[in-house]
């Protein structure tokens, strides 16, 4: 069997064989696994490798690319200004963002942004991959735009576009970048190995992520919400290799860090807004993410989703998240390939895994499905 290093609560013990015998199976290469109860840290494991010929194995100190996993990150920066009477996630973005308002957006509000349905999901064209490394222009290329959709009336997965939405907000209340004001007020305090703009002295720790088998997929109009959204511009997971990629602040897709860091910050969330002594949300600001925002199928992604104010909610398409609780306080995201954290407020608890083998799906995978249902289930 897989080596699997760390350490685990008795309670959670049969963690380590799931995450081994996905491993020996293939479904894994390299990963993390932990899970907070209490705002105490209960399971922090890791094992595999962290290159596809199994010459370098994942280590206590590997991170990785995690995707959209990020977006949790950015969603607790808006809502750590929040609880400082700094933003109101129910005011129009151009309160913060004057520039904003043009186009016809000026009765866009906060809480759209942060739940995919401004209207926003994507650029409207000509925009390249090398836009997303310049945020100024990023940023006024959406301010100029029109929405795609009449806001608030669905959610469109805004797959790249969030992060800047919602960093701008906070780089115009704060006056820091987004990733300055997560290292700053966030992550530093809590000492969480996560990073939103990558130092390069940090680069040699990063286990790529293993691009995802070719998918076919049936007809999709070119016009399509999802074909627009997902163009502009088009992604490959091999630009997460390179160091204009790591190095950016793209807050809606290239955090690095593992489980260890993801659970521990998500579990401000978890912890009635206090974990370590670190104070940042009130139990009032954390239930504004419960705030129901869109409850149907998605316009870009196709699928049945939940969206709360920043992250997603537990309904029935994604129950393996909830160790088969469907009532309580339960919210989630992940990243594209397998990347997954889930907290419960109600049982104190997350659940964080993050990998380097991407399955082709946009969230979760069949080793996220598996930790998860365990992990869940046994906190119970």
């Amino acid at each position: 069997m897989a080596d699997i290093s760390g350490f685990c609560d008795s309670r959670f013990e049969s963690l380590i064989d799931v995450l081994s015998a996905q491993i020996d199976e293939g479904e894994d290469l390299g990963s993390s696994v932990a899970v907070t109860l209490e705002g105490e840290m209960v399971v922090d494991i890791w094992g595999g490798w962290c290159d596809s010929e199994r010459q370098h194995p994942w280590q206590h100190d590997t991170i990785t690319n995690v995707w959209s996993t990020t977006k949790t990150m950015a969603s607790l920066c808006a809502l750590v200004l929040v609880e400082r009477g700094l933003l109101d996630v129910y005011a129009p973005v151009s309160q913060y963002w004057p520039e904003f308002a043009a186009n016809g957006k000026e009765q866009i509000v906060v809480r759209q942004v942060m739940a995919h349905t401004s209207g926003l999901s994507g650029w409207d064209q000509p925009i390249a991959i090398e836009d997303l490394y310049n945020w100024d222009v990023a940023t006024q290329k959406l301010a100029a735009q029109a929405p795609w959709w009449e806001p608030g009336t669905a959610s469109g997965y805004h797959a790249l576009t969030q992060g800047y939405l919602i960093g701008e907000i906070v780089r115009r209340v704060s006056g820091r970048s987004l990733g300055q004001f997560f290292a700053q007020e966030i992550a530093g305090p809590l000492g969480a190995d996560f990073h939103i703009g990558l130092d390069p002295s940090q680069y040699w720790r990063v286990a790529n992520v293993i691009p995802p088998p070719a998918v076919e997929r049936d007809h999709v109009e070119a016009a399509s919400m999802a074909v627009r959204t997902m163009t502009s511009p088009l992604i490959t997971a091999d630009v997460a290799w390179g160091d204009e990629w790591r190095a950016a602040e793209i807050p809606a897709a290239n955090g690095h860090g593992n489980a260890r860091s993801v659970a521990l910050i998500q579990a401000i969330v978890a912890n009635g807004g206090t974990v370590g002594g670190v104070s940042l949300l009130s139990p009032d600001t954390i239930n504004l993410i419960f705030d129901e925002q869109a409850n149907g199928v998605d316009l870009v992604l196709g699928e049945q989703t939940r969206f709360g104010i920043g992250y997603g909610l537990i309904d029935e398409t994604v129950e393996f998240l909830s160790g088969g609780r469907m009532d309580g306080r339960i919210c989630y995201w992940g990243g594209w390939g397998g990347s997954v954290i889930v907290v419960d407020v109600d049982r104190r608890l997350t659940f964080a895994y993050m990998m380097n083998q991407m399955a082709g799906q946009v969230t979760g995978n069949t080793t996220a499905d598996a930790l998860a249902t365990v992990a869940l289930s046994a906190s119970v």
